[in-house]
């Protein structure tokens, strides 16, 4: 943590000659081994001496001081860890300065210590790691949190808690998780404050919001100095603030808040774990200035051996302090743990065969001559192998896994999510690198595949300043006296959507009445002021207008701005209140009549099975009549005519011939409902085709305007001439921009002969009202190209976006849209957007497919009945006694082909098909007869 005033400029060598005007140190020869226990590789020291360096009079210090002297006495005790070899702590007061920190650095390292432990400053860490780099001493922090210790510059530094980098990027993760996009930060000053904002805003911006003010104060700072960074930033719109400062001072920020009222509802406070490190050790009464606040702390595993810690924790503050709280905080567990950490490292350390040994430093020899003496001062000769056993050790303590990835940093970052209510704090979740937010303890979702995707983040209800449930908005509007500057397009053209006014806003059109009733439907004020863009000269560019805003010159663009990709990449548009698109428009001619117009109600397609369908219900017909009718009977000529005049005149119900056979009516029943229906569809398409006006045009839309070279009108300062350039490759030169509907109707009556345009490319509601300004001599063809539409246009991240477009949805919801738009948009005349098309009325095959399936499925089933019932006359006809004369003529006949016989049998049923239907069953009675008195002859043969 940091904690103290850093002088800036002071390089260490000038910190070394102020030392040494408090101290002087012993002289001691020049290269002299002066700590070798024993030359022996394998035996251990019977000592060895680890520095401990850290505020006595702080929280931290306060809790860190009896963790200390538990765990040496603890490790001492264990015969298992250092066998033989006792474990000194040095320690010294840093006493909240920078100054004596480092002097109490050096008079800790006159010890000749393996490792130092501390400091709980990230403003000291930096200065002394400079001393533990030269004198190659492993320092290790408990406390200090500021994540630019990491780097490579301090190579002999090592964190034995977490690094705050891994803390921002979870209160990043917050302000996502409760949808903000900016936040005030708070903090001290120094290294500390400095660095851990950094890489918030960092963390922020890869959530796509951001750090809005940075409020900093010098540490020490009084309440007066607190009240004015307050107010400076009760004037910006975030209302998301976030603490990050010391906790021996930070709870004086929240006294100021209070006092300003920015405790109430509708503020949002986030601070980092020194809060809680403070809770924990002061009295809670404490907790009524802090309802609402959310912290995070570390988070640290429940186990058996930190409940044992917990419990013997009051006899060791006893033995301390007198005091009444407790003092126990999470960085007490931390110290403990890192006393352990240097004796098991020290344990792999001697079993490895390494020695301790020290040697003076050839840099600090120059120093003899003058009355300041270093040569006390002297370089752990195995710090870089001690460093690296440290590094790779691996085991669980009072606060977890003990692991060091490669950069340095604990692995399994992870931080409780707490809520401070009145109940006192109130943890609603966890926070880890591995699956972001949830309601179980990390360690349970470790085995489980990491993710921190938005859908899988889960928290407890939080209870915010004044007790509400709700997530706060987060935001309001400044109250520096700065309205919302609004950028309106100055148009000389369809000016009933945004134009000029003498009114008090000064602006009026269609798009300014619905900003306005939006805005009526927000649930705060909002102070605007509406500022004309352009030159009323002609209509201005919508893309610089939105660069604009994009650049802070506007808060938000109002008027017909269409919303198109390039633009969403510099602001954020509202829900669209106007569909529109891109359509062509050009001159059109009336069509003349065709003489052949009575074929257009039916495609090829449906004339050719039309027809086929007819011819074949005839064929049935006559097959299913033959046997039974004597109007389907005669010379194979007139059988021919009769089936094609029964086919068609069936068109028109006057067939004259009768239907006999029940299989016969039943498939002239059917057959004529389908022909009922095509007369009627048919009647319908040719009126309609010949009393809709037919209108042609050269251009048949924008597949045949971009293969003509032919030039095309735009409107001026809108986005289609980008579009028709960019995106569909047509040459600049073949466009000319227009300034108002009389230059449109000008180009397009001239033509492309006549110095005029071959048509016009415009956006949908532009179109509707140029066709009725100009009685409907035009018209639109082809179709729609691109589909948009029209929106506000916001600063990127802006939260009076969203609220705008929920107002825009409640307007279009409730009817007030189609209201403004019928007072703005009423045109006299009410034009057909596009030119009839025959086409559109010209019947397919698809449209009676239906039909003509049912028609099939019915002849197939006549047809199959006829057949079967052919099939079993023939057989009836059959001649019993032809078996008999087979049988007597087999020898005879033997050279007789089976093929012959096959023959034979299909001839006696093309006899049997043509027959009458009486013939063939008197003959069939006849056969009866015979049968019978056979039958009667062989019973009286006795």
């Amino acid at each position: 943590m940091g904690f103290f005033v850093m002088i800036s400029g002071v390089s260490i060598g000038l910190m070394l000659l102020c030392v040494s005007g408090f101290w002087v140190l012993t002289t001691e020869s020049a290269g002299r081994e002066s700590f070798s226990r024993n030359s022996s590789s394998a035996s251990r020291p019977s000592s060895v001496n680890v520095g401990a360096l850290f505020t006595y009079d702080s929280f931290i210090g306060r809790a860190a001081k009896p963790a200390f002297m538990a765990a040496i006495e603890d490790v001492n005790a264990d015969q298992n860890i250092l066998r033989g070899t006792k474990l000194n702590v040095v320690f010294h007061d840093s006493n909240c300065s920078g100054f004596f920190g480092t002097m109490g650095a050096l008079q800790v390292m006159e010890n000749k210590v393996v490792a130092a432990i501390g400091p709980q400053s990230s403003g000291i860490g930096h200065l002394i790691s400079h001393v533990a780099n030269e004198l190659h001493v492993p320092l290790l922090s408990f406390a200090a949190t500021d994540p630019t210790l990491s780097s490579l510059q301090y190579p002999y530094f090592l964190r034995t808690t977490q690094n705050d980098y891994f803390q921002m990027n979870a209160v990043a993760d917050f302000v996502s998780y409760c949808r903000w996009r900016e936040v005030v930060a708070v903090f001290v000053d120094d290294e500390y404050g400095r660095n851990g904002i950094s890489v918030l805003g960092d963390a922020l911006a890869k959530k796509r919001a951001k750090i809005s003010y940075k409020a900093a104060f010098r540490p020490g700072a009084d309440n007066s100095s607190l009240h004015e960074l307050l107010v400076s930033a009760n004037l910006m719109e975030s209302r998301i603030f976030v603490v990050h400062v010391n906790p021996d001072s930070g709870l004086n920020v929240f006294s100021v808040a209070k006092s300003l009222g920015m405790m109430e509802d509708g503020y949002v406070w986030i601070a980092t774990d020194w809060l809680l490190t403070a809770l924990d050790s002061m009295d809670p009464k404490t907790m009524d200035l802090l309802q609402g606040v959310v912290s995070f702390r570390h988070y640290t595993p429940e186990s058996s051996k930190k409940r044992r810690f917990k419990e013997k924790w009051k006899n060791l503050r006893t033995k301390e302090s007198s005091g009444g709280d407790d003092g126990f905080n999470s960085y007490a567990m931390y110290a403990y743990d890192t006393v352990w950490l240097v004796a098991r490292a020290l344990d792999v350390f001697f079993s490895q065969g390494n020695t301790v040994t020290f040697s003076s430093d050839p840099n600090l020899r120059k120093t003899n001559g003058t009355n300041i003496k270093f040569s006390a001062l002297s370089v752990f000769n195995e710090g870089e192998r001690f460093l690296q056993v440290v590094h790779e050790m691996n085991y669980t303590g009072l606060t977890g896994q003990i692991k060091f990835d490669s950069e340095k940093n604990r692995i399994n970052p992870a931080y409780d999510v707490v809520n401070i209510n009145s109940r006192g704090p109130h943890r609603v979740g966890y926070w880890s690198n591995h699956t972001g937010f949830s309601v179980e303890p990390p360690e349970t979702l470790y085995s489980k595949p990491p993710n921190t995707s938005a859908e899988h983040q889960r928290l407890n209800e939080i209870i915010w300043p004044g007790g509400v449930t709700k997530i706060p908005r987060g935001w309001v509007f400044p109250d520096n006296g700065e309205p919302l500057k609004i950028g309106v397009p100055n148009r000389v053209s369809y000016k009933n959507y945004a134009s000029k006014d003498n009114s008090q806003l000064g602006v009026k059109g269609y798009c300014i009445d619905i900003f306005e009733a939006a805005v009526q439907l927000l649930p705060y004020p909002v102070p605007r002021t509406y500022i004309l863009y352009g030159d009323g000269k002609r209509n201005p560019s919508y893309d610089n207008l939105i660069s604009e805003v994009a650049a802070n010159n506007f808060d938000v663009a109002v008027g017909d701005i269409t919303i198109v990709t390039n633009r969403t990449k510099f602001v954020d548009f509202t829900q669209p209140f106007m569909e529109s698109g891109l359509v062509v428009v050009a001159s059109v001619k009336g069509d003349k009549s065709s003489p052949w117009s009575f074929l257009k109600p039916f495609t090829v397609e449906m004339w050719a099975v039309t027809g086929l369908f007819f011819l074949f219900v005839g064929a049935i017909i006559w097959i299913l009549e033959h046997r039974f009718n004597e109007e389907f009977r005669g010379p194979p000529r007139r059988q021919i005519i009769t089936v094609f005049w029964f086919s068609f005149s069936t068109m028109f119900f006057s067939q004259r011939e009768n239907t006999v056979s029940t299989l016969g009516r039943f498939v002239l029943l059917i057959w004529l409902f389908v022909v009922l229906i095509i007369n009627s569809s048919y009647t319908a398409s040719l009126t309609s085709i010949l009393t809709v006006q037919q209108l042609t045009s050269r251009i048949e839309g924008m597949d045949s305007l971009i293969t003509s070279n032919e030039p095309i009108g735009v409107q001026d300062g809108t986005f289609a001439y980008k579009y028709l350039v960019n995106e569909l490759n047509i040459a600049p030169s073949r466009i000319i921009p227009l300034k108002d509907e009389e230059d449109y109707l000008s180009a397009l009556q001239l033509g492309p002969r006549g110095g005029g345009v071959a048509a016009i490319v415009d956006e949908l509601p532009y179109i509707k009202a140029l066709l009725s300004n100009s009685n409907c001599e035009f018209r639109t063809v082809g179709q729609e190209f691109t589909r948009t539409g029209w929106g506000f246009a916001f600063q990127r991240d802006s939260p009076l976006a969203v609220d705008m477009s929920t107002a825009i949805l409640q307007l279009s919801e409730e009817g007030k849209l189609e209201k403004i738009r019928k007072k703005w948009l009423t045109y006299n005349h009410e034009c057909s957007m596009q030119i009839a098309d025959t086409e559109n009325y010209q019947i397919s095959v698809q449209s009676f497919w239906g039909l003509f399936l049912i028609c099939g499925i019915v002849w197939f089933i006549a047809l199959t009945l006829f057949c079967w019932k052919v099939f079993w006359q023939c057989q009836g006809l059959r001649p019993e006694e032809e078996g008999d004369e087979v049988r007597s003529s087999e020898v005879a006949s033997s050279s007789r082909s089976g093929r012959s016989l096959r023959a034979g049998s299909f001839k006696d049923l093309i006899k049997v098909v043509d027959k009458r239907e009486v013939e063939i069953k008197e003959m069939l009675k006849q056969k009866s007869s015979k049968k019978l008195k056979a039958s009667q002859s062989s019973v009286e043969t006795p």
